[in-house]
């Protein structure tokens, strides 16, 4: 009984890992072309009229 304990959550374990490391990644991704596209606004900012 201890074994199928083990695993399940050593398979629990693994699983919120890999799932950090998406949000990880994502979040990163998001980040930089948030920035991105914050830089083309402040590029083009001559052009626009407000």
């Amino acid at each position: 009984m201890d074994e199928k304990q083990y695993k399940t959550v050593k398979s629990s374990g693994a699983l919120s890992i890999v799932a950090g490391v998406i949000n990880i990644v994502a979040g990163v991704t998001i980040g930089v072309l948030l920035i991105v596209s914050g830089a083309k606004l402040l590029a083009s900012k001559s052009n626009h009229l407000f």
